[in-house]
C-alpha cells in the first residue's frame, strides 16, 4: 500500500513540477537571471512549497521520535552548524543548477518528457555524489 501511495504522490509531485515550470530549464534560468529578464514566478512556487511543508516539518522537528504515516522513522539532520563543507556543497549545487537550469527532482521529470539532455545533468550529478562519498568516506 505504501508503494502505491509513493507512486501516486511522486506522480502528483512531477505533475506539479511540470505545471509550475520547475522542469523547464529556460524558466529556471530566467528565474536565476536577477539582473536581466528576471522571472519571479518560481519564487511563488517555492513559497507555496514552504507553506505546505512548514507544519509537518515543525511537528517532526519537535517530536523526539518522528515517524511517517506508515510508522517508519524520519531521520532528520543532527548537525545545524553552517560549516565550510555545507557552504562549498551549496555553492557547487548552485553553480550546477545555474549552468544547467535543472534541479535534481525536475531532472527525472525531464527524462519522462523525452528531454535526453537531462541525462547529461544526471550523469554529472551521480558523479558528484560518487566523488562526495569517496571524499567524505561515506
Amino acid at each position: 500500500m505504501k508503494n502505491l501511495f509513493a507512486f501516486l504522490f511522486g506522480g502528483l509531485f512531477s505533475v506539479g513540477l511540470m505545471l509550475s515550470g520547475m522542469s523547464n530549464p529556460e524558466k529556471v534560468l530566467d528565474f536565476l537571471d536577477l539582473f536581466g529578464d528576471w522571472d519571479a514566478s518560481l519564487a511563488f512556487v517555492m513559497m507555496g512549497a514552504i507553506l505546505v511543508a512548514f507544519i509537518p516539518f515543525q511537528k517532526a522537528k519537535h517530536n523526539p521520535n518522528p515517524t511517517t504515516l506508515f510508522n517508519e522513522p524520519i531521520d532528520l539532520p543532527k548537525h545545524q552548524k553552517i560549516d565550510p563543507k555545507l557552504l562549498s556543497g551549496s555553492l557547487l549545487f548552485g553553480i550546477g543548477w545555474g549552468i544547467a537550469g535543472i534541479c535534481p527532482a525536475p531532472s527525472f521529470t525531464l527524462i519522462g518528457l523525452g528531454h535526453y539532455q537531462a541525462l547529461y545533468f544526471m550523469a554529472a550529478m551521480m558523479l558528484g555524489v560518487w566523488i562526495h562519498r569517496k571524499w567524505a568516506g561515506v
